[in-house]
């Protein structure tokens, strides 16, 4: 009897260690995921951040020679990028091409927020630069920025591997004019601004900054 006595009262003293323990490894368990959650929502950070989507879709601002993009319904192939800087801000220009004819460039600067517009170069323009305000085709277009920058270029643009060159911006709404000298004198193209969920990129390296 005194024995069973002994067995029972070690039973009772084993399942109260392990409900102990159970309790505070739930407890301890509960707390990592609050602080993870208070993290997430009090961490400092951009919450207009397109990081999300970046993973998702890719970053355009990682767009570089080779890489393919998806562009509402059609396929470009990314043949030269122009990195360019005037200062300290720093934005890209993508020469794209489907193969079958059709060519166009895309931007990509975050000024703050990303930007991201498709261009298409206008041939027979008589306009030039410097009026605050163009009219082309009936539309209105105010002038946004304006100056100089350096650049680099890789793969196929057209372009010397390194130069500077000089642009004027204008917009209107989501359309955009810009005027771009590249040493030849003016180059007109027309763009509009691209939504996030119009484009996916397909990099031919999905190393970042490679």
């Amino acid at each position: 009897m005194e024995i069973l006595l002994i067995v029972i009262v070690a039973l009772l003293l084993i399942i109260a260690v392990v409900v102990v323990f159970n309790f505070l490894g739930n407890r301890k368990l509960r707390q990592a995921e609050e602080d993870a959650l208070r993290h997430r929502a009090y961490r400092p950070g951009d919450p207009f951040s397109t990081a999300d989507d970046d993973a998702v879709r890719g970053d355009p601002r990682q767009l570089k020679p080779g890489d393919l993009v998806e562009l509402r319904g059609e396929t470009f192939a990314v043949r030269g990028t122009l990195r360019l800087t005037q200062g300290g801000y720093v934005w890209t220009e993508n020469f794209l091409d489907t193969g079958t004819g059709r060519k166009a460039w895309i931007s990509v600067e975050d000024d703050p927020d990303l930007e991201v517009v498709l261009w298409h170069e206008l041939t027979g323009v008589t306009l030039t630069p410097g009026p605050q305000s163009l009219e082309l085709d009936g539309r209105r277009y105010s002038s946004d920025e304006s100056g100089g920058a350096d650049y680099t270029s890789a793969g196929t643009t057209g372009l010397a591997p390194r130069a500077s060159m000089r642009y004027h911006d204008y917009e209107a709404g989501d359309e955009r004019l810009s005027f771009e000298d590249f040493g030849s004198g003016w180059e007109c193209a027309r763009g509009e601004v691209v939504e996030r969920s119009e484009y996916r990129i397909y990099p031919t390296d999905p190393t970042p900054g490679q």
